[in-house]
């Protein structure tokens, strides 16, 4: 038995340092990345605080079509994709725009609500959309319909299996010893720091790692999201949410004859003063259905919201799916992406998460210098099993 357990240290050790070696750099990428937008929200407030707020008046603020038509008279600004309509008479209406031909999307617009006055555009937008691609597709052409998206979440799988193996390789004969698993070693130098640095702070982030990958597969893999689905959610709403979707038309074409108006009025019948600020985005291709998401007013997380989804033609309601509805298990899938970056917690869950995230490139250096002593001793003698720790 002692025989058949070193055997499968010695195998796990393997595959450990294998696929640390071969992912140290892209993990650190995607930890980097994903650290960085952390506090996107905040950032890109506080930057742009200036231009998200107006001088509420005693005029009634302009309907949505009313507001795009007289942001666009005499200027080519491009294709109106999205409004975010506010309950606040001083927020100021953030506007969106669909891909051009080329491909790109131009920069959104804030602009006052009561004369269509363009505010200017938000700062830090380019920055963190070009951050998000990287973290999610690596900047592979396609976005998410390209290489990117697998490739990330294979790297995910790996660091999985890196999580686990290290554990277990980690494993003390005294597991009880709350010293020998979370107090490094800071009085010692060159190999056994790399070692005891690698193996305790490791102890420290693992829940964090686990819980990043493991929601962040969700968005990698359909076959891991519709698993996820039929384990939480309700048979109907399961079965909803795993039916093939239809190709999705080309975001460049404009509907014709497609308004916000009369989504916008059935919407403010439907949510009266409860909502504090509204997403509506026009459909893709040529269909008339306007998908609205709201925020209510005390709603802190992004995935909190409602989602309505109007006629644009005839202003009937399509569909109406409440957050406050949603059975335990649904609200998790809900709150997969703020679970993803610690939101869920408020800003400390969030501060931890990027913490945990900034320190990725320590195991990489740590687990990249540990490989390298040891195949420099290698020579001088045989290092026994017992000794073996992640990265070495």
């Amino acid at each position: 038995m002692a025989r058949l357990g070193h055997t499968i240290k010695a195998v796990l050790f393997q595959v450990h340092s294998i696929a640390g070696l071969v992912l140290a750099l892209l993990l650190s990428l995607v930890a980097l990345t994903g650290a960085t937008m952390s506090f996107e929200d905040e950032i890109v407030d506080h930057f742009n605080a200036g231009i998200m707020q107006v001088a509420p008046r005693q005029a009634p603020a302009l309907m949505p079509d009313e507001l795009v038509a007289r942001l666009k008279a005499g200027q080519d600004l491009g294709k109106v994709s999205a409004v975010t309509l506010s309950s606040d008479p001083s927020a100021a209406v953030h506007v969106r725009f669909a891909r051009d031909e080329r491909g790109d999307r131009p920069t959104s617009l804030y602009v006052d609500p009561y004369d269509a006055r363009v505010l200017g555009s938000p700062r830090g937008e380019a920055f963190f959309a070009t951050v998000r691609r990287l973290h999610r597709w690596l900047l592979i052409p396609g976005d998410g319909k390209g290489w990117g998206r697998p490739i990330t979440g294979t790297i995910a799988l790996g660091l999985i299996v890196m999580l686990v193996s290290g554990l277990v390789l980690r494993w003390p004969r005294r597991a009880g010893s709350v010293k020998m698993w979370l107090k490094p070693n800071l009085g010692l130098s060159g190999r056994g720091l790399h070692r005891s640095l690698h193996t305790v702070i490791g102890t420290w982030v693992l829940p964090v790692y686990l819980t990043m990958t493991l929601t962040g597969l969700y968005f990698s893999f359909e076959w891991y999201k519709d698993g996820v689905t039929w384990l939480l959610a309700r048979p109907h709403v399961a079965t909803a949410k795993m039916a093939p979707k239809p190709p999705r038309p080309d975001s460049r074409a404009e509907p014709v004859g497609i308004g916000f108006d009369r989504a916008w009025m059935t919407f403010q019948r439907e949510e009266g003063t409860r909502f504090s600020r509204a997403l509506l985005t026009l459909p893709a291709g040529p269909g008339t259905t306007i998908r609205i998401r709201s925020w209510g007013k005390a709603s802190l997380l992004e995935t909190t919201r409602d989602e309505f989804r109007i006629d644009a033609v005839t202003g009937q309601l399509a569909s109406a799916e409440r957050f406050t509805d949603k059975t335990f298990g649904e609200k998790i899938i809900a709150a997969i992406y703020d679970i993803h970056r610690g939101a869920i917690l408020g800003w400390p869950g969030k501060l931890a998460f990027m913490m945990a995230a900034i320190l990725m490139p320590l195991f990489s250096v740590t687990g990249i210098l540990l490989y390298l002593s040891r195949r420099k001793l290698r020579r001088a003698a045989q290092t026994p099993l017992g000794r073996l720790v992640p990265g070495e």
